[in-house]
């Protein structure tokens, strides 16, 4: 009896082995390099926004216009950094455009050459960087009585991204481990015949692309400005980042 369950415990290991084994007719595998494309991500609830505001006018006297652009950008600056003291402030894109009448044609058909500006566009731009998500809406609301809000975007700081590195790259080392291992067990080889040789977390090269930071696109929101007139606070959603990671291993089997 005993010699008889050493004979079926001998079988069973036989048929595992026969189970991962590679075909017959398949060519040897001895010294092969496999090169491995692997992939990992991480995701996280968004910690930063990132806000332009905006303000034009508009008038015949460019001066005018310039000077209640300055104004009004001036007070916009203020209501910003009295709702959230902490949000860094960036102005930009400060424009002004002619505004012409409407093309005319003379009787021969040609259109006129030379036209008069019939008033002058002023504007400019300001960007807001802030993690006070929770008091977003309130200070967007209140710049919205001066100024217009151009776009919002939602994104991680710099200091969270840092923090979900060590995630990300177990992810992905964790990922690669295991398609060796299913490449080991296509080859009929066990995983201890392969050894890496080369491990690539920036992707690079024609192996795979680099690292890719999915975020959702900006919201834009267009209104008009209205002097110091109460504005409804807007509702947000930060959503979340995902962050991926790519990495090539190369893997020769004994």
């Amino acid at each position: 009896m005993h010699t008889m369950k050493k004979l079926a415990a001998a079988a069973a290991v036989s048929f595992a082995l026969d189970a991962h084994a590679a075909p017959a007719d398949a060519p040897p595998t001895t010294g092969t390099l496999v090169v491995v494309p692997a992939y990992g991500e991480v995701k996280h609830v968004n910690d930063q926004a990132f806000v332009v505001l905006a303000i034009e006018e508009q008038d015949k006297d460019k001066a005018a216009a310039a000077s209640r652009v300055n104004q009004k950008m001036k007070q916009g600056l203020e209501i910003v950094k009295k709702e959230d003291p902490n949000a860094s402030l960036k102005t930009q894109g400060y424009y002004t455009y002619p505004v012409y009448p409407e093309e005319r044609l003379l009787p021969n058909g040609q259109p006129v050459k030379q036209r008069t500006p019939t008033a002058w566009r002023v504007g400019q731009y300001l960007q807001v960087t802030t993690t006070s998500l929770d008091k977003l809406p309130k200070t967007v609301a209140a710049a919205q009585k001066i100024l217009t809000l151009n776009s919002i975007n939602f994104g991680l700081t710099p200091e969270t991204t840092r923090q979900l590195d060590d995630q990300r790259i177990a992810a992905t080392y964790k990922n690669l481990n295991e398609r060796i291992g299913s490449i080991a067990n296509a080859m009929g080889r066990r995983v201890s015949d392969a050894v890496i040789d080369t491990i690539d977390f920036e992707g690079s090269g024609n192996y795979a692309q680099r690292e890719q930071v999915s975020m959702a696109a900006p919201m834009m929101m267009r209104a008009k400005a209205a002097d110091m007139v109460e504005v409804a606070e807007p509702s947000f959603e930060p959503g979340e980042t995902t962050l991926q990671m790519q990495v090539v291993g190369k893997v020769r089997f004994k």
